[in-house]
């Protein structure tokens, strides 16, 4: 197949999209990814590639949109949102290559897919979404827009115009559903679950830490992470058990967690590392006495399966995890985590206690579990064959001369 890949992020950021093309390209077909420039997590576009629009990473075309650098603060990211919903329309208006569907994962936000669905509708192929993120309901659940609002109420049926103007959604989570049909009544729209792909990396080095107990988070650092939350557990272990608490990644709330770690007096507990690469994140892995996966439970977001929980299943560690819902019960049935009772930095600093306390070779024991439930369920050669099944399924709803009219632009 010709397949049409629409998102805003793609390598060398580090997000799942860019392993499904790959493996698009090592099963035989031809892709075409429309994408932004890089500047995720860095609030810059980064070196090299301020001039690029075209180029070819391992037998992978990619085009790439002009857009403003996520910078610093709210106002900024509307800017980079609209600014790739913008070019990535102009774009793909003028793109007359065919290709045989249009593949999409949205992430955040939502709006970045409009154009495939334009391009889409002109050619009288199938765009079928990869549903990460569920708009507008994170954008509540972060606290960026207000529900009842009027901002809310725009965006709520711009989303579900969006939404209802697939051929297929694919949704990571299988809470999901209840949102499409029960909130947003999306109809006629195909819903299946497919496991969102794992993002994964051969560890750069090996970490040798020294204490004996080190903890590590990799990921987004933002409102439903609960990191905050984290630090504040850490000051409640400090003098009681000797260990480091070690933070990867970058987000809105980075100031606020390195101003913390600052007044509570925790720069030799808690080590803000910022981003790495996903080879030089899964070198603290291996060595550490486990890896959190912790998630704000508010609305259907909160139901969310992380991408961090599967791909920390595949190196095999244990988990102390801060989750309900559809997380919770993949960390129930793997049986490879011990939980904190609730959010409150008492229970989540307990959570730590309790896997300290535990014996290695039962730590050991929840890694392998764990390991075991990832090949079974989130095997990325499966996940990408599920994919292929459903961009390849004949087209649901007909489309009249190509007609673009009921997408909102």
């Amino acid at each position: 197949m010709k397949i049409l890949i629409v998102c805003q992020y793609f390598y060398p950021e580090t997000f799942s999209i860019t392993d499904v093309a790959l493996e698009f390209i090592k099963r035989g077909h031809e892709v075409l990814v429309v994408t932004g420039l890089p500047n995720y997590g860095q609030r810059r576009i980064l070196d090299g590639y301020q001039d690029i629009e075209d180029e070819c990473v391992h037998g992978i075309r990619i085009h790439r949109c002009k857009l403003r650098p996520r910078k610093k603060g709210r106002i900024n990211a509307v800017r980079n949102y609209i600014s790739f919903w913008r070019s990535s329309k102009r774009y793909l208006k003028k793109l007359d290559e065919r290709f045989d569907v249009v593949y999409s994962m949205s992430l955040s936000p939502l709006i970045s897919v409009v154009g495939a669905t334009m391009y889409a509708r002109r050619f009288g192929i199938r765009h079928v979404l990869h549903c990460l993120d569920l708009w507008p309901e994170s954008t509540v659940v972060t606290g960026a827009i207000h529900r009842g609002s009027a901002s809310y109420h725009l965006l709520f049926h711009w989303c579900r115009k969006i939404y209802q103007n697939l051929d297929e959604i694919m949704v990571s989570s299988p809470s999901f559903r209840s949102y499409f049909d029960n909130q947003l009544q999306v109809k006629n729209v195909p819903i299946t679950y497919v496991p969102q792909p794992p993002v994964l990396a051969v560890p750069s080095s090996e970490i040798k830490y020294t204490h004996p107990f080190n903890f590590v988070y990799s990921g987004n650092i933002g409102t439903l992470q609960l990191i905050e939350d984290i630090v504040r557990a850490a000051a409640l272990l400090k003098g009681k058990l000797d260990f480091q608490l070690h933070l990867i990644g970058m987000g809105t709330r980075t100031e606020a967690v390195k101003k913390l770690i600052q007044t509570l007096g925790l720069e030799n507990e808690v080590i803000f590392h910022g981003m790495k690469s996903r080879a030089d994140s899964a070198a603290y892995y291996k060595n550490a006495t486990a890896l959190i996966v912790p998630l704000k439970h508010e609305g259907t977001v909160g139901d969310t399966i992380p991408n961090k929980l599967t791909s920390y299943l595949y190196y095999g560690k244990p988990i102390v995890a801060v989750i309900e819902g559809d997380g919770r019960k993949v960390l129930d049935k793997s049986q490879s985590a011990v939980f904190s009772k609730s959010e409150s930095p008492e229970d989540i600093a307990q959570a730590f206690m309790d896997m300290a306390r535990l014996p290695e070779e039962k730590r050991a024991e929840l890694g392998r579990n764990g390991e075991k439930y990832f090949h079974e369920h989130f095997d990325l050669d499966e996940i990408v064959d599920e994919i292929l099944r459903h961009l390849s399924a004949p087209p649901a709803k007909e489309v009249v001369d190509g007609s673009t009219k009921d997408v909102i632009a």
